[in-house]
């Protein structure tokens, strides 16, 4: 825990830039009959019976000292879906970066084996070079700040989302909107705070 709220004190260096990823699923949603649009003296009708359309998953990369973000809707969130969004985040959006300092959770797809299982080693160790990751505590995925941005997202997003490409379509749009206006977070939340607060999840060495 206290590795993850150091990093969170380093000031800003775009050469090691420190990034939060998470990711999340969004159920899609389709209408069981088409929606009545308003008209001049009638209120627009919706049926509230819907029909499942399957599942997304949201990929989410946030850099709280730069205000960016960047939210991708794929189909599964495999190890070799990680490793693509790692890839075009390293390559992508910071070419020229020294480092990426990732702060992600403990989930099995995040780690350098997953670069290994999809890429060739010369690229997936190319990669690994570049990252410097930082994994949040289990039951600690509250300390990813990506998190935050998901709250913000889950009140942008509509009720219901009849496919992936409509998803992605809403999170392009969402993210253009908070990185036009660089909507970063403030982390105030210390290691030493959590020496007091937390002080039950430290070892004790009282006899």
């Amino acid at each position: 825990m206290e590795d993850v709220l150091e990093v969170y004190r380093r000031p800003y260096d775009p050469r090691r830039p420190v990034v939060c990823f998470d990711e999340t699923s969004r159920q899609l949603l389709g209408h069981a009959r088409p929606p009545v649009a308003p008209a001049p003296g009638r209120a627009g009708r919706r049926d509230y019976e819907y029909q499942r359309e399957g599942t997304a998953n949201i990929f989410l990369s946030f850099e709280p000292l730069a205000g960016w973000r960047r939210a991708a809707a794929t189909q599964r969130r495999t190890r070799h879906d990680w490793a693509y969004q790692i890839r075009d985040l390293v390559d992508g959006r910071y070419p020229d970066a020294e480092k990426v300092v990732l702060v992600l959770d403990n989930l099995n797809t995040h780690t350098p084996a997953s670069l290994y299982e999809t890429f060739g080693p010369a690229e997936a160790r190319r990669l690994t070079e570049k990252l410097e990751i930082h994994h949040t505590p289990k039951h600690g995925s509250w300390l990813n700040m990506a998190e935050i941005e998901f709250s913000a997202l889950a009140r942008s997003l509509a009720e219901r989302i009849e496919s992936r490409d409509q998803l992605q379509s809403i999170l392009r749009i969402w993210s253009e909107q908070r990185n036009a206006h660089h909507v970063g977070a403030d982390w105030q939340f210390r290691a030493e705070d959590a020496r007091i607060r937390l002080k039950r999840l430290y070892p004790s060495n009282e006899l």
